[in-house]
């Protein structure tokens, strides 16, 4: 009895110190890129390797980059390079790295009412929407995808208001919703639409303009801003992501058949 007894505490032991022993990386990141089930398949790859738990905050952009700012966190991964760059330019990020990219389309219900799908290029596509006045869903909360929207608006000479120009201030998949229950207009990255397309009756009815190219970068927060963030398991995440094994989930990375990311550290 007392032999057993010794036995289940040492093993209580031995599982209470690997369960010690796992270390926390903490992450910031957009609702696009964990509304496409990527990181669900992404990160229990990392975790498993490093004895690692990643902790997500999906939020919009503006909001990650800020937060990572603030030390928070110890890794922002998003998608919006113009205002990265201004965070790396002020010293709170480091080891900025090109991880993937995809693009973002214009969805709308099938009938297409603006007919968008007729429109040479983006800023056309946009003014027909804002002449018919046909509802428009926009993110509204500073994320990358809203950022995008608002250039592309700016392109288009525009500045929509009114009824018909809905900000929502939700995530990608939330506005997805929400633009499917009012068949109205939105735009999306591709890999919440593809990830979303069985869930709603939206199509794709413009894309392909370069302007709606999508690029996702990854940065550790900077240790000499903020001591206590876990650099070094932050710059191991950069490592696995850019390196063979990551970039090769990423590539192999589909829904419904189609691929929603396309790696970018090393070729595809």
């Amino acid at each position: 009895m007392i032999l057993r007894q010794w036995l289940l505490l040492t093993i209580f032991a031995m599982l209470s110190s690997s369960a010690m022993a796992v270390e926390h990386l903490k992450m910031s990141t957009t609702t696009s890129t964990d509304n496409s089930g990527l990181l669900a398949v992404l990160n229990p790859a990392f975790e498993k390797q490093h004895n690692a738990q990643v902790d997500v905050i999906a939020v919009g952009t503006g909001k990650a980059l800020k937060i990572g700012s603030n030390g928070d966190v110890d890794i922002v991964f998003v998608h919006a390079p113009q205002a990265e760059l201004k965070y790396v330019q002020s010293g709170d990020f480091i080891d900025r790295t090109a991880v993937m990219h995809n693009d973002f389309v214009i969805v709308g219900p099938a009938d297409d009412p603006a007919d968008i799908a007729k429109a040479e290029n983006a800023a056309g596509a946009f003014i027909r929407i804002a002449n018919k006045q046909a509802e428009f869903v926009s993110r509204g909360d500073d994320s990358g995808t809203h950022k995008k929207e608002k250039a592309l608006w700016e392109n288009a000479g525009l500045e929509p208001s009114g009824s018909w120009y809905i900000a929502a201030g939700q995530g990608m998949g939330a506005v997805l919703k929400i633009a499917d229950e009012k068949q109205a207009y939105a735009l999306a990255d591709r890999g919440t639409q593809i990830a979303y397309a069985d869930k709603m009756n939206l199509k794709v009815l413009f894309e392909g303009d370069e302007v709606m190219f999508n690029p996702y970068h990854i940065m550790a927060v900077n240790p000499a801003k903020h001591d206590h963030v876990n650099y070094d398991l932050a710059k191991q995440y950069i490592d696995f992501v850019a390196g063979p094994e990551g970039q090769k989930i990423i590539r192999d990375f589909r829904m419904h058949g189609q691929q929603l990311f396309h790696p970018d550290a090393i070729s595809d």
